[in-house]
Parts: C-alpha cells; structure tokens; sequence
C-alpha cells in the first residue's frame, strides 16, 4: 500500500541553541553553578585553614600583640564632623554617576546627541562624555576639598599610616576577616589596620590615577603638543583607567558589604549622622542614620533616571552647542 507523499519528507531539523559567547544559556548556567559550588568549597577550606593555624600557641601571641588595629598619635581627633558625612554623600553619589556614565562610553557605538564647546568647534563630543568629563572635574573639586580638610581637621590620621605596626595589624585583621572570627573594632575611634591601608589606596592612589589617566584621555589635554603626547601616550591612559574603575567598583561592594556585616545602624550612624562614642555602644539602635543613609540613595536614584538627554542637553547647552547625528 503506498504511505502517501509526506511519507518521504523528513522532519525540519531543530534549530541550533542561541549561542552567548561559545556557550548557550545552559551551559553558562551549568558553568556558573560548578563555579559557584567550587568557590563555596575553597571559601570553607580557606576558614577552616586560617581557624587551625589561629589556634595555634604562637599566631595566638600575634593576636594578642597585634590584635588588628595599633594607636593613633595624640591628638588624633575622635568622631567625625559633619562635613565628612557630606564630601562621603557627594563622592559617592557623583561616583556612581561617573561609573555609570563611563561604562556607556565604553559600550556606546552611535551616540545620538553631542555637545561641542564654543571656543572649540572641533572639539565636538557626545553628550555621554561631555556629562562623564562634568561629573570628573565636580568629584576633583570635591576631592580637593575633602583632602584639604582632611589635614586642617586632623582626620588624615585616620586614613593615613602613621607606624610600621599597620602591616601586621593588617595581616591580623585579614585573618580574622578569613576566619571569620571579625575584628572588634569602633569606627567612631579608629579604623583597624586594613581598613586604614584600603581608605589610603583609594583617597591617595587610585584616584590620582583615575584623575591623571582620565585627563589625558578627555577633551582638555591638549592634543597638539607632540612632546606631551609622546611622554605620556594615552595607550597608557586607556590601559590604566578602566582597571582603576574596577578597583573602585570592588571597593565600593566590599566597603558598602561590610558596613553592613558589622553593625549597620551604628557604621550608618557615624557617616551619616555623625553620631557615635568611644565605647561603641551609643547610637547602636538609633536609625537616624540609616534613614538618611536611605534618602542618599533615592537621590541617586533619581539622578541616575534623570541622567538621560532630555535632561542634560538644556544644561550642556549652557557651555556649548548640543547636536543631533
């Protein structure tokens, strides 16, 4: 008997999995669970190694004698002013800002708006850089501000090594952090030792470096200077400045983590509110700071939503001409 014609065709063949990169969806699913299950193993081997070697007679006499944290000088000033709170609210609402908008830079292929300067009609930018570079040169003067009160005020020596003792002090609050055993400590008073070594990488070294290889890449180094361009290649910039932001990004997640790992109210308290004491106790319910801790981000919030053209361009418009493609 005769099958009938469909019988000879054959069924269309499936098509093949979207692929993400080399691998589909699935398989990076499946890779970031293996990945994942590894890292939790290594994280509980890396604790249970640090709680042995702790227990030991000998790291017990380093714990004891460099317990995490070491003496400020006299006269080192105890809490924080209320400008502090303010440059801390500033820097990082204009850093989030800056992070966003460098990142759309980087991925950006057609802008659709640009901005040029009015001195300068060849030096027409999109819209984009023209907001990164604004936000660059407000988190500079705020630096500067936040630096030069730092040493009027005294409060350098919070952020500042002031004794060799800061390396082992520091060693004894990573392995503390590790074992998870955390190190006590009052911010209101002292940062420990790592903390201190972090806060002074940041403040000292990542940001000159982000504001040096951030100005040879922008519209104000001037480009016509062969000897300046030939010592200072802005290959080098390039290269530099997108780790640096990384470098802030991991700050930024482990310093925000941390706050709230060790006592959130209290930590929130000091920053924002300035509010603490010396034994650490006071204000360690009080929730003044985490409610203006809160409002700090909605105003981010609202920033990074209004960060688009049909705001910035009236404002661009103020120092130059704005342009369509």
């Amino acid at each position: 008997m005769w099958a009938g014609r469909g019988a000879t065709r054959r069924p269309a063949a499936a098509a093949p999995p979207a692929l993400i990169g080399p691998f589909t969806k699935i398989q990076w699913a499946g890779a970031a669970v293996v990945v994942g299950a590894a890292l939790l193993i290594l994280a509980g081997m890396a604790v249970a190694a640090v709680r042995f070697v702790l227990s030991l007679e000998a790291m017990q006499d380093f714990l004891t004698t460099y317990p995490g944290e070491y003496h400020l000088p006299e006269g080192a000033p105890v809490g924080f002013p209320a400008w502090v709170g303010w440059q801390h609210f500033f820097n990082a609402f204009l850093m989030v800002l800056i992070i966003r908008t460098g990142l759309q830079i980087r991925t950006e292929k057609r802008p659709a708006v640009f901005w040029t300067p009015r001195r300068d009609p060849k030096g027409k930018t999109s819209l984009t850089i023209w907001f990164h570079q604004s936000l660059d040169i407000l988190w500079l003067l705020n630096g500067v501000v936040f630096v030069v009160l730092l040493f009027v005020s005294g409060q350098w020596m919070r952020i500042v090594p002031t004794s060799w003792e800061v390396f082992p002090n520091a060693l004894s609050a990573v392995l503390q952090y590790v074992s998870l055993d955390w190190p006590t400590e009052n911010g209101w008073v002292n940062y420990n030792a790592l903390q201190q070594l972090a806060y002074f990488t940041t403040v000292f070294v990542a940001a000159p470096l982000a504001a040096i290889t951030g100005y040879r890449m922008s519209g104000l180094w001037p480009k016509g200077s062969a000897r300046l361009n030939r010592a200072y290649p802005i290959e080098w910039a390039r290269k530099l400045h997108f780790p640096t932001m990384l470098y802030f990004v991991a700050f930024i997640f482990v310093h925000v983590a941390l706050v709230f790992a060790t006592g959130a109210l209290r930590n929130l308290n000091h920053m924002y509110a300035a509010q603490g004491s010396v034994d650490g106790v006071a204000y360690a319910d009080n929730w003044t700071g985490f409610w203006m801790f809160f409002a700090s981000l909605v105003v981010t919030a609202g920033a990074w939503v209004a960060a688009r053209p049909l705001v910035l361009a009236p404002v661009a418009r103020l120092f130059g001409t704005v342009s369509g493609r």
